[in-house]
C-alpha cells in the first residue's frame, strides 16, 4: 500500500506539468500567425518549457517514431501482463493509435525523402533517457497481475507527459503545412492517452485517489486546451479513436 501511494502521488505532481504542457499546445495549434517562433538555438537543439529536441527535421521525426514504436510495444505487453480488462483494453488502444500516428508520420517523411531509422543520443541527458525507458520496458515485461497495472499506469502518465513535451517543442520549429497535422495529431492522441491512465491509476485500488487531488479539474482544463484545433477532427478514422473513454461504457465524458 504504501508503494501504491508513492506512486500515485508522482502521478498526482505530473499532473501539474500536463497543464502547462496543454497550455503550450493551444498556443502552438497550427493555423495561428500570432504566436512568435524561437530561434533555433546554435548547438542544433529545439528547447521549448525545458524539454529539447534536435532541429534536423530528420532527427526529431526519428525520436517521433521511437515514441510511436515504444509505445505499440509497451501496449502488446499491457494486453499479456495485465490483470484488469480495463489495462488490457488501454493497452490495445495504444497500439492502434500510435501504429496510426506512426504510419502518418513515415508516410510525410517518404513524401520529403527523409530516411528515418533508430535516434541516436545527441549528449548525456538524453542518452540516459533512452537507457532510462529501456529499462522501464524491460521491468514491466516480466512484471504481472495486479503489480503490473499500478507500475504500467503510472509510467504511462509519466511517459505521455515526456512525449507531449517532445512534440510541442517540435512545433516551436517545423511549422510547415505539411507537418504540422502530423504534429497537432500526435499531441491531441497523446494527451488522450496520459489522461485515461490517469483515470485508470484512481481505480486500480482502495483509496487509489489519495495523492491526486483536483485532477478530474485539471484534466477538464487539458481537455478543452487539447481538443480543439482543427486536424483531429479531418482525420477521424486515424488519431481520434481515443475520443470516448472507452474504458468506462457508463461514462459519457471525454478525455
Amino acid at each position: 500500500m504504501k508503494r501504491m501511494i508513492q506512486r500515485l502521488v508522482l502521478a498526482g505532481s505530473l499532473v501539474v506539468g500536463s497543464a502547462a504542457l496543454a497550455q503550450g499546445a493551444q498556443e502552438t495549434t497550427p493555423g495561428q500567425t500570432t504566436q512568435a517562433r524561437r530561434p533555433v538555438p546554435k548547438e542544433g537543439m529545439i528547447e521549448h518549457m525545458g524539454f529539447k529536441v534536435p532541429a534536423d527535421e530528420r532527427a526529431f521525426l526519428e525520436r517521433l517514431h521511437e515514441i510511436n514504436q515504444t509505445e505499440i510495444k509497451l501496449g502488446q505487453i499491457a494486453q499479456r501482463n495485465a490483470q484488469s480488462q480495463d489495462v488490457k483494453s488501454y493497452g490495445e488502444m495504444l497500439v492502434r493509435d500510435h501504429t496510426a500516428a506512426d504510419q502518418r508520420l513515415m508516410s510525410y517523411a517518404q513524401s520529403k525523402n527523409l530516411r528515418v531509422g533508430t535516434p541516436r543520443p545527441m549528449n548525456d541527458v538524453e542518452r540516459k533517457s533512452m537507457a532510462a525507458q529501456k529499462a522501464a520496458v524491460e521491468k514491466l515485461q516480466v512484471l504481472k497481475g495486479q503489480p503490473f497495472d499500478a507500475d504500467f499506469l503510472a509510467h504511462m502518465v509519466g511517459d505521455h507527459d515526456l512525449a507531449l513535451g517532445k512534440v510541442l517543442a517540435g512545433q516551436q520549429h517545423l511549422t510547415s503545412a505539411e507537418i504540422s497535422p502530423v504534429l497537432q495529431l500526435h499531441a491531441q492522441a497523446i494527451t488522450r492517452h496520459r489522461q485515461q491512465a490517469h483515470t485508470l491509476l484512481g481505480r486500480i485500488g482502495p483509496g487509489a485517489t489519495m495523492g491526486v487531488g483536483g485532477a478530474g479539474d485539471m484534466n477538464q482544463h487539458m481537455e478543452h486546451d487539447m481538443g480543439t484545433g482543427g486536424a483531429g477532427a479531418e482525420d477521424k478514422g486515424q488519431m481520434d479513436t481515443g475520443d470516448r473513454n472507452t474504458m468506462d461504457p457508463g461514462s459519457k465524458k471525454k478525455y
